[in-house]
């Protein structure tokens, strides 16, 4: 199953593209990407988005480039469930030139819109403890910490805590504002 393309009034969340791979690779190279395990080489960089990319096919969801209405390419927003997470997660990461624009919010309300007329009822963000601004993220969400939520294989409650997200079914539009 190919990424379905979405649209809010300001972003495009589409299938990624070889053309996101540099922004990618130079983000998950820095330190920004500390909260998602890198800093990663440009090969490691290269095989974690083949990976996430090819679970379009192989799951029927994966991550979406995130798009503004002039093209730019902003970030990814995706649902995720490889072998090691126990639920379906909705992640995020967005380059440092588009944060506290609002993208990251208004991307994940449509990627939870879509997941809930896929017939989901609930999707989780397992975030480090210490990414302040994935925790407001996921709150501003009107996601709610849930200490008793299964964590990925290997992991720990000091590594990550768990935001459910009950999913809105109507996709109204008040939910962009």
């Amino acid at each position: 199953m190919p990424a379905p393309t979405l649209t809010t009034p300001r972003l495009t969340l589409r299938a990624h593209t070889m053309d996101d791979l540099d922004a990618l690779c130079d983000l998950f190279a820095t330190d920004r990407a500390r909260f998602m395990g890198g800093p990663v080489s440009r090969k490691d960089a290269w095989r974690w988005i083949a990976s996430e990319v090819a679970m379009w096919d192989l799951l029927g969801h994966g991550p979406w480039g995130i798009e503004d209405r002039d093209g730019q390419f902003l970030g990814q927003i995706g649902l995720f469930k490889p072998p090691h997470f126990p639920e379906l997660e909705l992640g995020w990461t967005l380059l440092a030139q588009a944060e506290g624009q609002g993208y990251a919010f208004e991307a994940a309300l449509a990627a939870r819109n879509w997941a809930a007329e896929q017939g989901h009822t609930t999707v989780v963000s397992y975030i480090d403890p210490a990414n302040s601004r994935s925790i407001a993220l996921a709150e501003r969400l009107g996601a709610i910490h849930d200490p008793q939520a299964a964590l990925p294989a290997g992991e720990t409650a000091s590594d990550t805590v768990v935001y459910r997200h009950a999913l809105d079914t109507d996709g109204s539009p008040e939910a962009y504002a």
